[in-house]
């Protein structure tokens, strides 16, 4: 392979966006959340079951962030157990209205 080979994409910042997921922000803001509390667990040394034990949620739950499975928890969820692993984490949303949902269809009569 040669460089002639390559191609070189520039990514949008949002790998399921560049993939054509429809829930593409959401996804992202949940992985987002989800290193941010490996990054707790593992700056702290916690294990799946002392952070349990710590915060009240169950050790699967963590476990499930640490194996990136992320389709059974909200967003709120995962900011709740950051939160309650680091009580100084900010959470910061921004809304891009640019990329709001489609305008709807006038019609006329």
């Amino acid at each position: 392979m040669t460089e002639k080979d390559i191609e070189l994409v520039h990514g949008s910042g949002n790998v399921f966006r560049d993939f054509g997921d429809p829930e593409a922000d959401l996804k992202q803001a949940k992985a987002v959340l989800a290193s941010r509390i490996i990054a707790v667990l593992d700056d702290r040394g916690l294990a799946v079951r002392k952070a349990a034990s710590l915060t009240g949620f169950a050790a699967a739950d963590f476990s499930r962030i640490r194996n990136a499975d992320l389709r059974r928890f909200t967003l709120d969820r995962l900011m709740k157990m950051l939160v309650a692993l680091d009580a100084n984490a900010r959470v910061t949303v921004k809304v891009d209205l640019s990329r709001s949902a489609p305008a709807a269809a006038s019609s006329s009569a």
